[in-house]
């Protein structure tokens, strides 16, 4: 294994939590939130308010920290999110 297999999410990050859209409620964001937005849940230190609470969307306990994903800094990280969700929309 390439020691990402238990990787932990980057302290100040966030990148998760704003770059891509959730298309369902959460607390405090009854319409979900669209790409590039940070979630209201996020707090000022980059970490989720509701973190382990069954409110939490299960989009957001979907997305474990990936080498691929989490990349080599936190823009990187934005960048690489914003990627995939441009390329995952729905066509207009």
């Amino acid at each position: 294994m390439d020691g990402y297999t238990a990787l932990a999410c980057r302290p100040g990050c966030g990148a998760c939590c704003i770059a891509p859209s959730i298309t369902r409620p959460l607390p405090g964001m009854p319409n979900g939130k669209p790409a590039g937005v940070p979630c209201v849940q996020l707090m000022p230190d980059m970490r989720c308010a509701i973190f382990g609470d069954p409110s939490r969307p299960d989009f957001c306990g979907g997305l474990q920290p990936q080498k691929d994903m989490c990349a080599g800094n936190r823009d990187e990280a934005i960048a690489w999110l914003a990627r995939l969700e441009a390329e995952t929309a729905p066509a207009s």
